[in-house]
């Protein structure tokens, strides 16, 4: 179950990326081509890309695509980088929560008062819905990562290593030429 989930989640990632695109891509060619446009595209577009990044934020986390500035905890003892590391992700939970907190207040408020969009017919407690699921899909994100941390099956955030990664590459390449110059 938890496969298709995931998959569900990166193919609706992958889609509204294909969107956001589309709807950029008509916006230049109405304003340049034609002289012309619709007004509710540049509302559609920045709701797609507001659901796009809050979505994508998780994804990051479960994958460790985000990069984070650990120098200095790479150089901590393993037992000791995870409880930095534990502390780190109870802060982003707080910051989770407080969030969340906030977006369900704002999004209560929108549905009472029945505000719509200021271009489109769409209600914003339903357009901006991406704020509690995108805080609180992040937040279980991060409760994964804790829990992990408190098993040990890990010692800090798997994030991305940008600099580790491109010496990667240089050897291989190193590795390649002098196999293919032999």
């Amino acid at each position: 179950m938890r496969h298709y989930v995931e998959r569900l989640e990166e193919g609706l990632i992958s889609l509204l990326l294909v969107i956001m695109t589309l709807l950029v891509f008509l916006e230049v060619v109405m304003r340049f081509a034609f002289n012309s446009g619709f007004l509710w595209l540049q509302e559609l577009t920045l709701l797609v890309s507001g659901w796009f990044v809050l979505l994508g934020a998780s994804y990051g986390v479960r994958v460790g695509a985000h990069i984070g500035v650990d120098a200095l905890v790479r150089l901590l003892k393993p037992e000791t980088r995870r409880i930095v590391s534990i502390i780190a992700v109870l802060l982003c939970l707080v910051y989770c929560g407080l969030l969340f907190a906030g977006s369900w207040v704002y999004l209560e408020k929108m549905h009472l008062i029945e505000l719509e969009l200021e271009d489109m017919t769409i209600l914003k407690w339903q357009a901006h819905s991406i704020l509690v699921i995108g805080f609180g899909l992040l937040a279980f994100r991060f409760l994964e990562l804790l829990w992990k941390m408190l098993k040990g099956e890990m010692d800090g955030f798997n994030l991305a290593d940008e600099a580790k990664e491109a010496l990667d590459e240089l050897a291989h390449g190193e590795q390649d030429e002098k196999g293919n110059r032999s």
